[in-house]
């Protein structure tokens, strides 16, 4: 089986073995990637699942080399390991050995609409049941509380029972987005998880946004996923966390203010949703950060508290500076 399209290529052997009928997961960092969610995931995938690449996408069409530049190694006297961002199609088992199809890589910066129809073509020929995707946004929510969810397509189950905020607002699209618009126009099964991540956890590597994900998946597709050590590593992070903001009682006090306006607006109350401006609109990440960013400043300097959104994993600020990781 071979396509006419020229912006991918089959591997042949492995394409001709995936079973009709799988569902489809699609992890693509770009724009926004609060927590790290969707590229932890992706790292998780490639280390857990061991997908099977089945198509590869032709960076050259879809890649801005000049905004996220290749990585190349300087060797002494000698230049080696050229490596470009990739994007793939992947047949993969979860731990149960139920196969699935994921998409991942970078978002494609040109031509979204011939990409689309790409992964149209390919859902198509191998009759994909349903369409999973997963990103994270900033918001002003507290880290001490379960991370909310916004959900998005068909399955009015999902919406239903894990929506937690239901916004009407003007948004800057992904390419996910335009899949899911376009598959919901087409009649098909398809369903988007926005995970609604601290906002002063979201330049962090945040267990908590990829175990979130992964159950936001599993919910959907009943696919299944080790997470033990997720959630160890997610213990100490938040050890870490509560260290940070005990130390310092203007970080305490903040942290609970977002912990009263979460409760009250999880509670049902007439009180406006905690995560939109008093004109009703949806604010930009850079709006949300504001929000902390002179208290941050002012802190630096002072008991050497410098935030903890520059936390990571080991503690340390995590130094992710491309447009791939959002």
């Amino acid at each position: 089986m071979r396509s006419e399209e020229p912006l991918f290529e089959l591997i042949d052997d492995a394409y001709e073995q995936i079973e009709s009928g799988l569902p489809l997961v699609i992890a693509l960092t770009g724009f926004a990637d609060a927590g790290s969610a969707v590229s932890q995931l992706e790292n998780y995938f490639i280390n857990t699942v061991k997908p099977e690449p089945v198509v590869f996408f032709d960076a050259d069409v879809f890649l801005d080399y000049r905004s996220r530049r290749p990585s190349i190694l300087f060797a002494e006297d000698r230049l080696v390991d050229y490596r470009v961002p990739e994007l793939k199609l992947y047949h993969a088992h979860d731990e149960l050995g139920q196969p699935f199809l994921l998409l991942m890589g970078f978002e494609p910066d040109y031509m979204w609409e011939r990409f689309v129809a790409s992964v149209f073509y390919l859902m198509e020929d191998l009759q994909v049941s349903q369409t999973v995707w997963v990103h994270s946004i900033p918001m002003p929510v507290p880290h001490t509380r379960p991370i909310g969810v916004t959900v998005s397509g068909t399955r009015t189950d999902l919406i239903d029972s894990l929506s937690v905020w239901k916004p009407s607002a003007q948004v800057s699209a992904t390419i996910g987005h335009l899949i899911e618009n376009r598959l919901q126009e087409a009649g098909k099964q398809v369903v988007g998880f926005v995970l609604l991540i601290s906002h002063y956890l979201a330049d962090s590597e945040y267990p908590a946004a990829l175990l979130s994900a992964l159950e936001c998946i599993s919910e959907a597709t009943g696919l299944i996923f080790p997470t033990d050590s997720i959630r160890e590593r997610g213990r100490e992070f938040m050890a870490k966390i509560a260290e940070q903001v005990a130390s310092n009682p203007e970080t305490q006090n903040m942290v609970t203010q977002l912990e009263e306006r979460h409760d009250s607006y999880m509670q049902g109350t007439t009180v406006r949703s905690p995560l939109i401006r008093t004109d009703g609109t949806l604010p930009s990440a850079d709006q949300i950060a504001s929000e902390l960013e002179r208290f941050l400043a002012a802190q630096q300097d002072d008991e050497g508290f410098s935030g903890p959104g520059n936390l990571g994993d080991n503690g340390d600020k995590d130094k992710r500076g491309d447009k791939d990781k959002g």
